[in-house]
């Protein structure tokens, strides 16, 4: 269900501060993902070209939608922008497209491979999969990252949905 990639990851079992990390938006430039600091994130790496990653984004479109005006955010960067010799224009036209085709409703950007292994803290030896899913509270803390192999019972709505649930009804000092 998952699409499987080469590359390093490492499973975080504790919370952690979630590493500053530089993305680009199409037609917007470099954003920071502590911009979004006092919102819950679900930051979700993709490849426009993958199956399931197409379907987590629909997902991922319907919990924006349900949970946005509640202080949720979901962002989509795609690790595949700047592949074969892609300029950072080519890479904006392709997330623009896959944004456009799969009609979502919040932000998706790129990054580039490397950043996404570092952030993870996933070794480029290692074997992983896409989509990869990341959940950070609203003070920055990555509560739950999904398993560098993959984890069907981590990528159920159902279970998304109850951490998303867990992660707004914390209060800014981490109690409910």
């Amino acid at each position: 269900m998952l699409c499987s990639l080469f590359l390093p990851a490492q499973t975080s079992s504790t919370l952690r501060k979630a590493p500053e990390l530089a993305f680009n938006l199409p037609g917007q430039g470099e954003h920071l993902l502590s911009q979004y600091r006092g919102k819950v994130v679900a930051l979700e790496f993709i490849l426009t070209t993958c199956p399931h990653c197409q379907m987590a984004s629909h997902l991922m479109t319907k919990l924006q939608s349900d949970y946005g005006s509640r202080g949720f955010q979901a962002l989509d960067l795609a690790i595949n922008g700047l592949d074969e010799g892609r300029s950072p224009k080519d890479a904006d036209a392709l997330v623009q497209a896959f944004s456009a085709t799969y009609q979502t409703g919040f932000p998706v950007g790129w990054v580039p491979r490397e950043q996404m292994l570092s952030f993870l803290q996933i070794k480029p030896t290692q074997r992983s999969v896409v989509p990869q899913l990341v959940l950070i509270d609203r003070k920055g803390i990555i509560h739950y990252q999904e398993p560098p192999e993959g984890d069907e019972q981590f990528m159920q709505e159902p279970v998304i949905r109850q951490r998303i649930e867990e992660l707004l009804s914390l209060k800014a000092n981490g109690s409910k």
